[in-house]
């Protein structure tokens, strides 16, 4: 595609681990409970389990409307994350209105279904409730070289949902090389994504640090060129405060403090969650404490 061109990847392997390396370095020093509650205000709390039921939508956003009763202290979730059948239940049942409710759609997590469907998919669940949507590029289309075609359904997509962000899943597990992150990041940004996200978390590797830095300079290079600022997520494999904070310093240092908020970086992890709040209170208190609120 012609806009590759406008890209060309301009990283080299041994340049990608020494700055995993000086990511890794900082982490320690933002051990800190202002930056433990930023990580937890990035949170999409999300259940994609083929078991759930439409009242584990209920059961989430109730947890959500009252976290702030037992933990006053720390700002909340940035959004709940569901598949499409749960959106209105949790949309009807949610009462923090900063909290977003995300849907994934187009066939996630295989993205093999047709583009009709895919955006019908989409449309009903922002129609239900859904301010975010998270969809997966078509891997297989992808991986087959036929780059027009992922561009065009994700313009396709974008323009059904239209305010609704659109989050893009690469699953940066399944790209063969640094560079085709990195080409998949600035054809999604180009087609209109709102958010490019690593991965659904039902493939591995999930997140991975590397991945997180190719995508972040694809999003410095591509806001330098065109003044658009997209946001980031990376998702699946983060359990500790570390995991993290490990994505804050890469975030942080790469574009800046304009980033570190929900709006402009979210974190897919609910496992994560109970974490964050064991440390943060430990940090609050000196207490040890066993956290299983979520």
């Amino acid at each position: 595609m012609n806009i590759l061109l406008q890209y060309p990847f301009p990283l080299s392997q041994d340049n990608i681990n020494s700055k995993i390396k000086e990511f890794n370095d900082k982490v320690n020093d933002l051990f800190t409970i202002d930056n433990l509650k930023l990580a937890f205000s990035l949170i999409d709390l999300t259940t994609l389990n083929a078991t759930d039921t439409v009242n584990k939508g209920k059961i989430f956003a109730d947890k959500v409307n009252g976290f702030h009763a037992q933990y006053p202290n720390i700002p909340n979730v940035g959004a709940i994350c569901v598949y499409p059948p749960l959106v209105k239940t949790v949309k009807d049942n949610l009462s923090d209105e900063n909290v977003g409710v995300a849907s994934v759609g187009a066939g996630f997590p295989s993205s093999q279904t047709f583009i009709d469907v895919k955006i019908l998919e989409c449309k009903k669940a922002v129609e239900h409730g859904a301010t975010d949507i998270d969809i997966v590029i078509s891997l297989g289309t992808w991986l087959a070289g036929d780059y027009q075609t992922v561009f065009e359904e994700i313009k396709a997509i974008k323009e059904a949902i239209g305010s609704a962000h659109l989050k893009v899943i690469l699953e940066t597990g399944a790209l063969v090389s640094s560079e085709d992150i990195w080409n998949a990041s600035i054809i999604a940004m180009q087609a209109g994504a709102d958010f490019i996200k690593t991965s659904t978390g039902k493939m591995q590797p999930a997140a991975t640090p590397e991945a997180v830095y190719i995508m972040c300079e694809a999003i410095k290079a591509f806001c330098g060129n065109t003044g658009k600022k997209i946001a980031i997520k990376p998702a699946g494999g983060m359990v500790e405060s570390n995991d993290a904070l490990l994505y804050v310093a890469i975030i942080k240092s790469v574009l800046g403090n304009e980033w570190l908020n929900n709006k402009m970086f979210r974190l897919g992890a609910s496992r994560l969650a109970n974490n964050l709040v064991r440390d943060i209170v430990k940090l609050e208190t000196g207490k040890e404490i066993e956290v299983s609120y979520f």
